[in-house]
């Protein structure tokens, strides 16, 4: 059979693929749930059970998970080229069974820095996985709309998720209950990734014989030129690559030091816990619409605009000091967040041919995802060095600078079914 025949045969978009692309939106957000357990209590835990005075120390969990994330991201791309979609699936969930666990008992701040990377194998691995998923399923005419619903289950979960274990954190303790929770949707998670996902590398494949490589140098691209365009060479993929970097930079000081924050001010657990879940609950519901809004109006003014709106709702919780005020502050950093997140898959999808595009979401993840170390990094040496205000300041600067970085360098790439030509050495 030809590879035209082979296309003819597979089906492309969200309708002919309705039923499983929605089983993989209900996987993914499981996989954001397991993310959502830690959300409230982890940072309440290190300061109220384990008694870690300097934050730099504190945000250790967020720097092993983003730095282990990442790399697993990197590998995840090539893993799913390499022997398919849902081995690489179920592998992330297996990586996980100890983590509720190791949460809700581990003896020593260790237990839980372990569990952390752990759950970053988890998250590189599930989430980039079906991230690939849904992009093989839509084709290229829904790609937006599709990621929109992919991030908006993952990290509605996270909302749901942060504000039932602050809740239930209130009533009966920091450690073990909130982390059942996530122990649940662990087992459920790799039940249905066994037994009712299904392949789609076959939509990959056929999706490349439609839109067949005519250059020599475009058929064969290794692992290492792929990281080089998606991180340096083409304008959009790395305008991309660095606002991801900088989007979840912000996401781990919204995790690891705005709880701390409003816990100096006097707030009840249960008052952080709706705190926590109102960020990602507006960035988890706004996707439904912002990936949907890329595909007809560009990719470009999304993502600067949400960069520059994040900017300016970090800068307010830096000045705030009431729940309102910062209630204020989080839904504009979700709205912020929703604009770019799936927009910046949307990205990496319209410029990455099929044939290795599985690697390019791999790689733009490698920098995205290596943003909560950066972030835990920097976020806890400049609280421990100046103050809480002045860290949440410079994050609030640099995720500006990000935003202008993206409306002089990235092209619009909306309608995009071939990559651009990489640039001679």
């Amino acid at each position: 059979m030809t590879p035209h025949a082979d296309a003819r045969a597979v089906r492309l978009g969200l309708r002919a693929n309705l039923a499983q692309f929605a089983l993989l939106v209900l996987v993914n957000a499981l996989v954001g749930g397991m993310l959502g357990q830690e959300r409230t209590v982890l940072p309440l835990l290190a300061d109220q059970v384990f008694r870690l005075s300097a934050y730099t120390a504190a945000l250790t969990y967020i720097l092993a998970f983003g730095a282990t994330k990442a790399v697993t991201n990197f590998f995840a791309g090539t893993l799913c080229d390499r022997y398919g979609r849902r081995p690489v699936l179920i592998a992330g969930w297996l990586v996980a069974l100890p983590v509720p666990a190791m949460l809700a008992w581990g003896p020593s701040w260790g237990w839980i820095v372990a569990a952390n990377v752990l759950l970053g194998v988890n998250q590189g691995l599930t989430w980039s996985t079906t991230v690939i998923m849904k992009i093989d399923l839509a084709g290229p005419e829904r790609r937006g709309l599709a990621m929109g619903l992919n991030e908006a289950a993952g990290y509605g979960a996270v909302a749901a998720t942060a504000m039932a274990t602050g809740a239930i954190a209130e009533h009966a303790g920091l450690r073990p209950e909130p982390f059942l929770l996530g122990a649940a949707y662990l087992v459920v998670g790799l039940g249905l990734s066994v037994f009712a996902v299904r392949e789609t590398r076959g939509h990959a494949r056929a999706e490349a014989a439609l839109h067949p490589v005519q250059a020599p140098e475009e058929r064969e691209l290794t692992t290492a030129r792929i990281a080089r365009r998606t991180s340096l060479t083409d304008k959009a993929l790395s305008a991309a690559s660095q606002a991801g970097l900088v989007n979840n930079l912000n996401d781990a000081l919204a995790w690891g030091v705005f709880p701390l924050l409003f816990a100096a001010h006097g707030l009840s657990v249960a008052e952080i816990g709706v705190l926590a879940a109102l960020y990602p609950a507006v960035w988890g519901a706004g996707q439904l619409v912002t990936g949907w809004w890329s595909d007809h109006i560009g990719r470009k003014p999304l993502i600067t605009a949400g960069m520059l709106l994040q900017a300016a709702a970090i800068g307010l919780v830096a000045e705030g000091t009431t729940f309102t005020v910062w209630a204020v502050a989080q839904i504009l950093l979700g709205i912020g967040t929703a604009l770019v997140y799936p927009t910046l898959l949307a990205v990496i999808g319209d410029v990455a041919h099929p044939a290795w595009r599985a690697r390019a979401v791999g790689v733009y993840r490698l920098w995205r995802d290596g943003g909560f170390a950066v972030g835990a990094l920097l976020s806890g040496v400049l609280a421990d060095t100046y103050g809480l205000t002045p860290a949440i300041w410079t994050v609030a600067a640099l995720t500006a600078a990000s935003g202008l970085v993206v409306a002089v360098r990235m092209y619009e790439t909306r309608g995009s079914v071939t990559p651009r030509t990489e640039a001679a050495p």
